[in-house]
């Protein structure tokens, strides 16, 4: 079973056919959209909205990163959650809780668990690898669709990958590599959510979708969504920040 206690999505290198940009390989197509957001470091701001069938909130986040291995979330508003944190630092995750001024280490057994109510899980926010290592890639479509030139691709695991999905899809339009949207699929080969993508625009220097919208396919009706509201890239930033004690910060 493809099953791991995080959502990392990688996928290996194969020999893959190449492309008309550049000559790169799927995988290295994948990889290139996979650092869009990220660089090797990276600072923002963003706000996430979450719907559910009884219920409606909002929060705004900082988030710093520094390569794959280490993350920081850190809730800004509403003041009831203001404080609350989620910190990786390689191969740890802690929540901050600033209400009981208590730091909890994330078990395995919750890292798939909804990260502050929403549709993502705390790996999601926290994802601890880039899309190059476990999955295999194949491009499934090439054309047009709705007058842009798109590419499909098909991730699916490699047998000795412990990954959450069991297939994943991914859109990406060619000209500028921007992903359109993503599907993923269990074991079982059933569609479990889809995540789009859009507000195409320049923040910290580089094309980016300031916008992303993830569908669960068995709750309709519900969603969350993310919308960046400013993004800097590569900046001055060491792992000596991902710490603890920035964990229970509050500046």
């Amino acid at each position: 079973m493809h099953r791991t206690c995080t959502l990392s999505l990688v996928l290996a290198l194969f020999s893959a056919p190449t492309l008309a940009r550049g000559q790169e390989s799927a995988s290295e197509i994948i990889d290139r959209v996979d650092r869009i957001m990220r660089g090797e470091s990276s600072h923002g701001i963003a706000t996430m909205d979450v719907v559910t069938e009884n219920w409606d909130r909002s929060m705004t986040m900082e988030i710093w990163s520094l390569g794959t291995d280490y993350s920081l979330i850190r809730i800004t508003a509403p003041n009831k959650e203001a404080g609350t944190a989620t910190l990786k630092a390689v191969d740890d995750i802690w929540n901050y809780l600033p209400r009981v001024d208590r730091t909890i280490k994330i078990p395995a057994s919750l890292m798939m668990g909804a990260w502050m109510g929403s549709h993502f899980t705390n790996d999601d926010l926290v994802k601890e690898s880039r899309l190059i290592e476990d999955y295999d890639i194949e491009i499934s479509f090439e054309g047009e669709r709705e007058g842009v030139e798109v590419w499909e691709f098909v991730l699916t695991p490699k047998p000795e990958a412990a990954v959450v999905w069991g297939r994943i899809t991914y859109e990406v339009r060619k000209d500028d590599l921007m992903p359109t949207w993503a599907r993923y699929y269990d074991e079982d080969d059933t569609l479990v959510r889809t995540l789009t993508f859009s507000d195409y625009r320049v923040m910290g220097g580089r094309l980016v979708p300031a916008a992303m919208d993830l569908y669960p396919e068995d709750k309709p009706g519900e969603r969350t969504s993310v919308r960046y509201s400013e993004i800097d890239f590569d900046i001055e930033i060491d792992e000596g920040f991902f710490s603890l004690r920035s964990l229970r910060s509050r500046r």
